[in-house]
C-alpha cells in the first residue's frame, strides 16, 4: 500500500471519528490523525530511494531529521491521547439519556455524587476555613 493512500485513509477515518458523537470517537480520531502525521513526515524522508545510516555514510544514506520528526510527533500524539483520555474520565457517566436526564453516577438522587449536599446542608467538596480536615 502506497503512503498516499494510507494517508488518505488515515485521515479520512479520523476526521470521520471526529465529526461522530462521543468523546471516546475523538480521542480515536485524533489517534489516527496523528498516525497520517507519521506516515507523511516518513514518506517525506524517502526511506525507499535511500540506504540506512548504519551501512554506509555517503549522499544515499537517509536523512534522521524526518525520523526524529516521526519520533517527536508520536510522544506528541501519546500526550495529546492522554490527556483527551484523562478528560473523558474525568467527565465520567454515560451520555445523557434521551429523556435529557443522566442514568450514570451523578444523577438525581445519587448520594454518592461528588458536590452534592450532606445532611448538614453544605456541599462535600467546600469545607469553611479554620475547620478541622
Amino acid at each position: 500500500m502506497s503512503a498516499t493512500v494510507m494517508v488518505g485513509v488515515l485521515v479520512a477515518a479520523g476526521v470521520y471519528l471526529l465529526l461522530r458523537p462521543g468523546q471516546l470517537r475523538v480521542v480515536l480520531g485524533f489517534v489516527l490523525l496523528g498516525h497520517a502525521v507519521n506516515v507523511v513526515l516518513l514518506a517525506a524522508g524517502g526511506l525507499d530511494r535511500r540506504t540506512t545510516a548504519l551501512e554506509e555514510v555517503g549522499p544515499q544514506t537517509a536523512d534522521p531529521l524526518p525520523q526524529a520528526f516521526v519520533l517527536t510527533a508520536i510522544v506528541i500524539t501519546f500526550g495529546i491521547t492522554i490527556h483527551l483520555l484523562g478528560l473523558l474520565r474525568r467527565r465520567g457517566g454515560p451520555e445523557p439519556t434521551a429523556t435529557g436526564g443522566s442514568a450514570g453516577p451523578g444523577a438525581a438522587g445519587d448520594p454518592a455524587a461528588p458536590g452534592r449536599a450532606d445532611p448538614g446542608g453544605r456541599a462535600d467538596d467546600t469545607r469553611p476555613t479554620g475547620e478541622p480536615s
